[in-house]
């Protein structure tokens, strides 16, 4: 492993835009989207799964109450009917998003996971909040040392467990993230990247994509703009979107190229209040992330 010092210094479907089919012809760098069943709030997943490759991607990611409720339908119609759904659309389950259960309650989901071919489940941390310098590293060796068991089921089911550094969260921080990436003993622990909970910094984001280089499990496409904890004009909310808000992607952009990032890319955004589509009708959800997907797919193909 290598120590700290050492540590810090170092399938796009349909209506892809013309410099991304470009980039993508020539063998370039491109991003594997994901979708987020959440997006569309609670609606059937059998209305959601038509849209997935009609947003570039080939794969979804389900989510539970309150932001949607795909993972309780997959319970109430059954793993059998839920597999048939995923054949008939070409849709593989990329990603479960599980923060209810937290990361030492994923055993049985993670066997579901294997059951139905996907490969990650996204939840958070738990442990103290605001550390910094030797308490947080320790408090991060006692989250690892804790997981080690499920790590044990990870290895055995093939899943990836990635951490998302949530705000109030022990890996709130990006000093959080780097210790949880130095002190992870298996690659079945990674992040899950949300720059949304990050400063909107242009040099500090793709920084820190490159010292967690290999790390990276899932990265949000996904800025901070005016927040998602109040209600707010749905233009002022809508801000959190690549493309709309302030953040620039294209040093983020950059970085993941940089590193041959190769997992999922999830374009994301919550609505106020949870549960909810981004926008209605299921349509206009789909067209709004295709508007984002354009942005980052037009500005990753000039880099």
């Amino acid at each position: 492993m290598m120590n700290r010092r050492e540590f810090l210094g170092g399938a796009v479907g349909a209506t892809l835009s013309p410099l991304a089919a470009m980039a993508e012809s020539a063998g370039g760098f491109r991003l594997r989207y994901v979708l987020a069943s959440s997006m569309y709030g609670c609606t059937d997943v059998a209305t959601i799964l038509p849209e997935v490759r009609k947003t570039g991607a080939d794969a979804i990611d389900i989510w539970p109450k309150n932001h949607g409720s795909q993972r309780e339908q997959l319970d109430e119609m059954g793993e059998e009917r839920f597999a048939a759904l995923l054949r008939e659309h070409d849709v593989r389950l990329g990603v479960i998003t599980q923060y209810k259960l937290g990361p030492f309650g994923l055993k049985d989901e993670m066997r579901l996971a294997r059951r139905l071919g996907c490969k990650t489940i996204v939840t958070g941390a738990v442990g103290p909040k605001g550390l910094s310098g030797d308490a947080l590293e320790a408090a991060v060796r006692t989250f690892v040392e804790k997981m080690k068991p499920h790590l044990a089921v990870a290895e055995e089911t093939g899943v990836t467990i990635a951490i998302e550094n949530h705000a109030n969260n022990l890996m709130e921080s990006a000093d959080g993230m780097k210790w949880l990436a130095e002190l992870a003993p298996t690659r079945r622990l990674a992040i899950a990247f949300a720059p949304y909970h990050l400063p909107q910094d242009t040099r500090l984001l793709p920084d820190l994509i490159r010292a967690l280089a290999g790390k990276i499990e899932v990265f949000y496409a996904w800025q901070h703009g005016m927040g998602c904890m109040k209600k707010l004009p749905k233009e002022q909310e809508l801000l959190q979107m690549p493309g709309r808000g302030s953040l620039d992607f294209v040093p983020l952009l950059a970085a993941l190229k940089e590193i041959g990032f190769k997992g999922h890319t999830e374009i994301f955004m919550h609505p106020v209040p949870r549960g909810i589509p981004i926008l209605e009708p299921t349509a206009a959800v789909t067209a709004e992330i295709n508007k984002a997907r354009k942005y980052l797919d037009d500005r990753l193909a000039r880099l």
